[in-house]
Formats: structure tokens, sequence, C-alpha cells
């Protein structure tokens, strides 16, 4: 049986925080070291360049995800851990497929159509108002990540699950005009992963500038947790756990057996400010060994390089000789 080939990419825009990891960073983590599988992280340099056109920060972020991952015990012998802009197949493969995309596929996908609609509700006369190709056909080049390694299963949310359905549909139809050459990715999406709220009570998202960085220092990470917004009830008065983001953010960190001692301290009635120190330790506790390991690698950016073109050139020997194929399928090849 063939082992499964697990895709994951990651937008090198922002600071990895504490949502990113118990979401998506923690489990992913947990799956490069199965044997039975193949998977395949990247840094997704290129689709940053969509919605950020500050070079330094790109760079900054690229670096900060990078040591991350493999901060966090990443297993790069096991798995491929890369940047997609060393993988140029990746860039050839998006130009073939974006020759079979049908555009109506791409007037449907769910960015493009809330970029439409947003420019529909400011009463611009044009509704593709500041939209660039970038953003209009970002799905195709998500489709060339995952078909050049033909993936056949990619961890997403809920949210990017019409990227999976296009990219089936795009390598359905390269399949249809040019013979059977891509596997059909499928979507993998995990119920039971944790969505840690922020400081305001929203989703933890960049885009609400609420986030705990992942490897705060100390002071930092003690003052934003103690930041976090509560409600006015009075230390003694019994507090309900189940819209309280300081207990839903200790349950990601802790045993179910704390989490059970902890839910009793809220029927006695703890004080936030005690809570509030119970997260950080917690928190600082589960995160120390791994921010000191970031902390080292921040300084020793070679090192990380060095896995990064370890990582691109085992990965380019599959997608080297597969896209000399996809090459010779189109009838992109020498006459003699």
């Amino acid at each position: 049986m063939t082992n499964s080939t697990i895709l994951t990419g990651i937008t090198t825009t922002g600071t990895p925080h504490l949502g990113n990891y118990v979401g998506a960073i923690r489990p992913a983590i947990e799956a490069s070291k199965d044997a039975t599988a193949k998977p395949f992280y990247f840094l997704a340099d290129y689709h940053a360049l969509i919605k950020c056109s500050d070079p330094e920060k790109v760079r900054q972020s690229s670096l900060e995800i990078a040591a991350t991952w493999l901060a966090l015990g990443l297993d790069t012998k096991n798995a491929t851990f890369y940047r997609q802009s060393d993988i140029p197949e990746i860039m050839e493969l998006t130009w073939m497929l974006t020759c079979v995309t049908a555009k109506g596929l791409m007037n449907r996908a769910h960015a493009y159509k809330a970029s439409v609609a947003e420019n529909e509700a400011n009463a611009n006369t044009d509704p593709d108002k500041g939209i660039t190709m970038g953003l209009f056909s970002y799905p195709i080049l998500m489709a060339a990540d995952m078909l050049i390694f033909n993936a056949n299963k990619v961890p997403v949310g809920k949210d990017q699950i019409q990227h999976i359905e296009m990219a089936r549909d795009i390598a359905s139809r390269f399949n249809h005009i040019y013979g059977e050459h891509f596997a059909l990715p499928k979507a993998i999406t995990n119920d039971n992963a944790a969505t840690l709220l922020g400081l305001d009570g929203r989703k933890m998202s960049k885009s609400y500038n609420n986030t705990i960085p992942l490897f705060a220092p100390e002071k930092k990470l003690k003052k934003l947790i103690n930041k976090i917004k509560t409600n006015s009830l009075e230390p003694g008065e019994p507090k309900d756990p189940t819209d309280c983001t300081l207990f839903s953010t200790y349950q990601a960190f802790a045993t179910e057996s704390e989490v059970e001692a902890i839910r009793q301290q809220y029927a006695n009635g703890i004080a936030w400010g005690e809570m509030k120190k119970i997260l950080f330790e917690k928190i600082n506790t589960h995160i120390t060994p791994a921010r000191e390991r970031y902390d080292a690698l921040m300084q020793d950016p070679k090192h990380i390089e060095m896995q990064l073109q370890e990582g691109a050139e085992k990965a380019r020997t599959i997608s080297a000789p597969f896209l000399l194929k996809l090459r010779q399928a189109v009838g992109i090849q020498k006459i003699i």
C-alpha cells in the first residue's frame, strides 16, 4: 500500500502565535513523525506576496516560521521541509495549470468574491478595484503546491476546503486533456482542533491584532495574558468556564485532570487575577524548552537556511523529474 502524501503550507506574513500552535502547528509536528506517511511542509513565501508588499516582513516571517517549526521538533528526516520559492517546478506547473483553468472557476473563489462584494458595498463603480491577479488566481498556485508532489491528503480548516475542491477540478481537467498525471487531493479537516480566542474574545488572528506570540519572552507573555478580556464577576462569585477565554486557553495546554480541577475552582469563584497567573505558568512551562531552542535558532540563521536547502534538494528529487514528464505531456520538449 502506498504511503499517504500529506502537504501543509504556512504563509510567511507574520509571527506564529498561540492560536497557530494549538490549531495547526502542534498536530502537524506530531504528524511529521508518522513513518507510514510522506509529509511535506513548506514556507509559502510566494503566497505571502499576495497580501504583503513589505519585503522585510516577508523575510523576517520566513525566518521566524522556519525557526518555530524546527524548535518545536519537526522531524526533517521523515518530513520534507522547504521554502516554496526554492522549488522552481511549482511556478512552471502553475502556468501549465493556469492554461487549463476556467476563469469561471476562479470567479467563484471565496476571497475574490468577498473583495468584489466589498467594492460593491462601498459603491465602487469598478467591482474589481484593487484586486490583483495574484488574489484572483492564487488558487491555481495552491493547486500547483499540492499537485507537484501528488499530495493526496491536505489538512485544512473548513474555510480552505474550497481550494482543495478547486485543485481537484484543475487536476481532473489536466488529466482529461493530457492523460492521468495527478492524484486528486483530499481535504482533511480536524473537528477536534482547538481554536483559541484572542485578547478581546474573538478568534485569535493577526487580522484582529489580538494575538499572543508563541515565543514571546516571559515578561511579555505575562503582560499579554493579563490583558485577556474577562467579565466583571468578583472573587468568590461562581464563574462559567464554558464562555471564558482563560479557561479555553488553559484547556488547550492542560491534561484532563488539570482541566477538571480548574473547572472546580471556577465553581468556587476563583479570582481572575489568580486564573491569569495559573494560565501564564501553564503556558510558560510548556513553551520554555522550545522557546530556548527558538532563540538559539534565530541567532543562527545559517543553520535554518541549511535545513531549508536540504529540504529543497529532497523535494526537487521528486518535482524536477515529474515536471519533465509534464513538459513532455503538454508538448514542451526538445525537437530531437
